[in-house]
């Protein structure tokens, strides 16, 4: 219900700010303090709106320096009355998620984390996803391991036959066939939705048991598909049967790499909680049927000054209000001032009855402790990622400055290597390091344009004259050290192209990967440096990254030369055809080899026939020419 809110509006005059607050409402409600331009500085709820807005006027409370602060720039508290303590935590929530107050405590942003999403359509996909749409669409995580993103969703297609395309598919898609079986129908991992070759009821029961998958509730779900392979069996239907078989066999695989973290089989989440001086890290351990399914990591905003406590009910709030499952119980490390609240608002959300418990003892308290343990790990990583961002420099790059006597320290270091094969499709990469760390958004991939044959060091001179001319020429920033993959020649064209730009005085060195020795300019024996130096492991470390990209970009030139050059002189085929072949055969062999009623279903008849006929001519050329 829509509600009027009631403004207060702060002056000098005591005697007139007093009398509004003697007639603000004794119920529950949020308050919202606003600076002179309106914007919101602060929400918070109150069982009793007059009592708790008084507080912050009061000369003799003592407010921590947050909240005095905020005080000192508001000019407006806004009201809004509510009928219960539970409305009155929901309308803060939302309020808080909506307008992010300077000094509330606030959950940071995770839309940067991974959902896995089961869309709301007739025919639901599965997918990752970092953005939630409001459309009806069930959405599962944040997953902040990428591992069990990837874990969930290989099970998900390992075990359930849902489709992959991104068609729109109804009844009407399926009436005028509008869409074509692929190949996933044809290795059975789709049931053809498509085609109607699966119905609508059946496909959705599917989604019903992903979703109790990803929810972690396996051990249910295996029940249930037990008891539906035995009717099936029963109503001699054992194709569909073995079908349910190999699922709860999938099922059962997948349980029993969970931890199991309680023997009597029950849902709950553990939370912990770490708090320093103006970072806080919460954890959320997601146990269902006794087994550990998840473990979610937030980091909280805006917490100087507060207390464990207030930090603790802004991490359950915040955390609760988009929770896609709510579990009969959640071990917490201490209670908050508003447990009683958020305990009914969960109950609320669930639907039955949630317990808030702290416990002291047994194996309950050592969860908790174990989930304190990893927020405060998770807290000293974060500290420790801001110092580095502040400037401190990583061990590796001074300890590299000083084995290969640099002037300055290499904290900006660019590596090049060049990649093709017998001299055709020769590229280069140009991978970029700040301190320690890959910047890949600096990245860059060079097709090499004046070389013939397979000549290294004319590619190595051409790609370094390109970089660094224009570097030099948009005044850009120039790294602290050049690396040439490659030994005493590589490195050889490196000096005398930066001799010709005037840049003789960067440093550079060639490594090469033989006998991981590193050649510096001037000098006629090359530097060894211990293996289990962490200088030679950061070389090691940039050297295989650049070949990583140089490599993945040459493969890409290759291919798309290969596909220019077979394809695209059949008839017919353009570059989406060309590129849907690819993707259903997997490669041009594999189009060569395909049937042409596998062809037609992709491109038509007309033009599969153009395809076969062409690599039969292309075979029979190749007879000839043998002959």
């Amino acid at each position: 219900m829509e509600r009027s809110p009631i403004h207060i509006t702060i002056t000098a005059d005591t005697v007139s700010l007093s009398q509004k607050l003697e007639n603000l409402p004794t119920g529950p409600g949020v308050y919202q303090h606003r600076d002179a331009d309106g914007k919101v500085l602060y929400v918070g709820k109150a069982k009793n709106i007059r009592s708790r807005v008084r507080q912050y006027f009061q000369i003799s409370r003592k407010a921590d320096p947050r909240l005095e602060m905020m005080i000192s720039r508001a000019t407006d508290v806004e009201i809004i009355v509510t009928d219960s303590e539970v409305e009155a935590l929901i309308l803060e929530s939302n309020l808080i998620k909506r307008l992010k107050p300077r000094y509330n405590v606030i959950l940071k942003d995770d839309k940067s984390y991974p959902y896995i999403v089961v869309t709301n359509e007739p025919f639901s996909r599965v997918f990752v996803t970092r953005q939630i749409r409001k459309d009806g669409s069930r959405y599962f995580g944040p997953y902040t391991d990428v591992k069990n993103v990837r874990s969930a969703l290989k099970a998900v297609r390992d075990i359930f036959m849902i489709r992959s395309c991104n068609y729109f598919i109804d009844d009407e898609v399926v009436e005028k066939r509008k869409i074509k079986v692929c190949l996933d129908y044809h290795i059975k991992k789709c049931e053809g939705p498509c085609e109607g070759l699966v119905s609508q009821e059946r496909y959705g029961a599917m989604i019903d048991q992903v979703a109790g998958l990803l929810e972690g509730r396996t051990g249910v779900l295996i029940e249930r598909l037990e008891k539906e392979m035995e009717q099936l069996a029963g109503e001699m239907r054992f194709e569909d049967a073995a079908l349910m078989r190999d699922r709860i066999k999938g099922l059962r695989a997948y349980s029993e790499k969970q931890k199991v973290v309680s023997l009597d089989g029950s849902d709950r989440d553990i939370v912990g909680l770490a708090v320093e001086e103006d970072s806080a890290c919460g954890v959320v351990f997601k146990v269902r049927e006794g087994k550990m399914v998840g473990r979610q990591h937030y980091y909280l905003a805006g917490v100087r000054g507060a207390g464990g406590s207030e930090v603790l009910e802004a991490l359950l709030q915040q955390y609760y209000l988009s929770a896609e499952f709510v579990p009969p119980e959640v071990l917490i490390p201490e209670e908050p001032e508003a447990a009683s609240t958020i305990g009914s608002w969960l109950t609320g959300r669930r639907g039955d009855e949630v317990q808030l418990a702290c416990p002291t003892e047994g194996e309950d308290a050592k969860l908790v402790r174990l989930a304190n343990q990893n927020a405060q790990f998770l807290l000293g990583e974060l500290k420790l990622q801001r110092l580095q961002r502040a400037g401190q420099i990583p061990h590796a790059v001074d300890a590299l400055a000083k084995d290969l006597r640099l002037k300055t320290l290499p904290r900006r270091i660019e590596c090049f290597d060049i990649s093709n094969v017998q001299g055709r499709d020769a590229v280069a990469s140009l991978v970029v390091f700040r301190d320690g760390k890959a910047k890949k958004s600096e990245y860059r991939k060079f097709r090499v344009r004046s070389v013939e044959g397979p000549d290294d060091f004319a590619s190595m001179r051409e790609v370094i004259h390109r970089r660094y001319t224009r570097l030099v020429e948009e005044q850009q920033e120039l790294p602290d050290l050049v690396i040439v993959d490659g030994g005493k020649g590589q490195l050889s064209s490196a000096v005398d192209v930066l001799d010709q730009l005037d840049l003789g005085d960067m440093a550079v060195i060639g490594l090469a990967k033989r006998l991981e020795e590193i050649f510096v300019p001037g000098t006629g024996e090359p530097v060894i440096l211990p293996k289990a130096s962490a200088s030679l492991r950061l070389l090691q470390r940039i050297r295989d990254e650049a070949h990583r990209f140089a490599i993945t970009y040459h493969r890409a030139v290759r291919s798309k030369r290969t596909l220019q050059t077979e394809l695209d002189l059949i008839k017919g085929i353009g570059k989406k055809r060309a590129r849907e072949l690819l993707e259903a055969f997997g490669s041009v062999q594999g189009v060569k080899f395909a049937t042409e009623e596998q062809l037609a279903e992709i491109v038509g008849r007309s033009v599969a026939e153009n395809i076969k006929e062409h690599f039969e001519t292309e075979q029979a050329d190749s007879q000839g020419g043998a002959a």
